[in-house]
């Protein structure tokens, strides 16, 4: 008889998920998921829940397989050489193998004023704390969302849409994905809807009051709430453990996800860092880096060698309301070439990948390893990536022995 093997998730969102269900394909292998949260997060939909039109949650016992155990905690520590978890709670959990997939969250603001009178939504705690706010500040109140990638335009959409005065501030480019012909769709979409558009060089925030928003042109926009979008951030957890990281605090790994400090430790979802060339934080890389990370675990078990990470893309959805959006298509590379879809339509699609998200996870619950997006090839864009990368960099020193 086999002996048998546990496994440790670390985080239950969209990659830890993928990958805890993945990893039962194996009757001898026990998945453990650790999440602080009761809940799975669709943080896809966390613009819903500032504009009050989705609670941006759904049960576990939708999305997690039933053979997954799921321990509501959190982590403070990794004892990779211990091959242990340290629990907040103070309790530990030993682990054979480890999916690490803590995810992201918003990035700390660095501009005076910002982490004091702007309210971030990069998590779904944020998010909840927004909402009251909005619910208690007049209709007529000046709202300003800063940063104009996904979230910051979504965001402004949906307040603008449920009749908010809304500025949005670029501090740059509106859309900095998009291609051009998509972006001047976003931008007449955001004028119809009655956003106050911000772009340019001289849009970026330097200061933030409690009452008003400066840029760096030298304007002044008078703002009762004022909501930060601006970049992302990784938990800190990997680099209090010891483990590598790169200079946001992703984990780095190799080609099969596999941490470059010890084999027992694979990562996946927006707190990784393969070969230092992180993916777009995104579900749409962070479910298959999952699926990829599991088929390591599995491959390391079976004595086999894992497959390499063969990531593609294909498009960038943007809600703008319940009523539009686009659907900006891409190349494999996950470059935003010249089609989009808009309109209702869009939207439709955008409403479609949401639902979707949420099957894909259910469906590899229900019979894990059905999931096969993450063999769809990437094309050759990062294996020239990489390839320019070993060319300029040293060595790296050997993973901890097995």
């Amino acid at each position: 008889m086999n002996e048998n093997i546990d496994v440790v998730v670390i985080g239950g969102g969209y990659a830890g998920v993928m990958a805890a269900n993945r990893l039962t394909q194996r009757g001898d292998v026990t998945v453990t998921l650790i999440n602080p949260r009761r809940s799975f997060v669709h943080r896809i939909r966390l613009h819903q829940l500032v504009g009050g039109t989705d609670g941006a949650v759904v049960d576990y016992r939708e999305v997690l397989g039933e053979d997954v155990r799921l321990v509501v905690d959190t982590v403070t520590r990794i004892d990779a050489a211990g091959r242990r978890v340290t629990l907040a709670s103070g309790s530990t959990v030993g682990y054979d193998y480890l999916v690490y997939a803590v995810g992201s969250g918003s990035a700390d603001p660095s501009v005076p004023g910002a982490a004091e009178f702007a309210y971030p939504i990069g998590t779904f705690e944020e998010a909840g704390r927004l909402r009251p706010v909005l619910d208690a500040a007049p209709a007529t109140a000046a709202v300003t969302v800063v940063g104009a990638g996904p979230t910051g335009i979504e965001t402004a959409a949906e307040l603008a849409e449920a009749g908010r005065a809304v500025t949005l501030v670029c501090g740059g480019v509106l859309g900095p994905y998009l291609h051009p012909r998509g972006r001047r769709s976003v931008a007449r979409r955001l004028a119809r809807l009655g956003v106050t558009v911000l772009d340019g060089p001289d849009t970026r925030v330097t200061a933030v009051t409690r009452e008003a928003v400066r840029l760096s042109g030298g304007r002044e926009l008078p703002s009762a709430v004022t909501i930060w979008t601006v970049g992302f951030g990784v938990p800190d957890l990997a680099v209090r453990s010891g483990l590598r990281t790169d200079a946001l605090g992703r984990l780095l790994t190799d080609e099969t996800l596999t941490s470059v400090d010890d084999e027992r430790v694979i990562a996946a979802g927006d707190s990784a860092a393969p070969s230092d060339l992180p993916l777009r934080m995104s579900c749409q890389a962070a479910m298959p880096m999952g699926a990829r990370a599991a088929d390591t675990v599995l491959s390391r078990i079976a004595g086999e060698r894992p497959e390499t990470l063969n990531q593609s893309f294909a498009a960038q959805c943007i809600s703008l309301g319940r009523g539009d959006g686009i659907f900006q298509f891409a190349n494999r590379s996950d470059v935003a070439v010249w089609f989009n879809i808009d309109g209702r339509l869009g939207a439709k699609l955008k409403e479609v990948v949401c639902v979707s998200v949420v099957k894909h996870l259910a469906d590899e619950a229900g019979k894990p390893g059905g999931y096969r997006l993450h063999r769809v090839s990437g094309g050759p864009a990062r294996e020239r990536l990489l390839r320019a990368r070993q060319a300029e960099a040293p060595a790296t020193a050997p993973r901890a022995a097995v």
